[in-house]
């Protein structure tokens, strides 16, 4: 059932955004539209008044990074986890912080789905 739902709110959602965009976009061209006649002297008449979007405000532009450095203990934690993953010792060569980008629920539910999908227990062809 649940693999049934996924597929259908991903449908759902896709083509609620395409109306949307579609509507936007034919509002905009009569808009344009209108300007260019008025331009050229042709009257016409007034475009109808753009209903008002209860779409949220457009996030801030992101601030510039500060790198933080990672500390030599996570490094060396890092380093024993991989030896003990591999059985060998390993050199990492590099490290840096990320910062999670702030993700929507359909954007985490999709890498949800994506990882779930890879069934580590098989070994494909030899």
């Amino acid at each position: 059932m649940g693999l049934l739902l996924l597929p259908l709110g991903i449908l759902a959602g896709w083509l609620a955004g395409a109306a949307t965009s579609r509507r936007m976009v034919r509002r905009e061209v009569r808009r344009l539209e209108s300007l260019i006649e008025s331009k050229n002297g042709n009257a016409a008449p007034a475009p109808e008044p753009a209903p008002a979007l209860t779409a949220a405000p457009a996030p801030k532009p992101p601030e510039p990074e500060q790198l933080e450095e990672v500390a030599p203990e996570t490094i060396m934690i890092l380093t024993a986890a991989v030896a003990a993953f591999l059985g060998k010792r390993a050199r990492i060569r590099g490290a840096r912080m990320v910062r999670t980008a702030p993700s929507n629920a359909w954007a985490q539910q999709g890498r949800v789905f994506v990882q779930a999908s890879h069934n580590l227990g098989v070994i494909h062809g030899r």
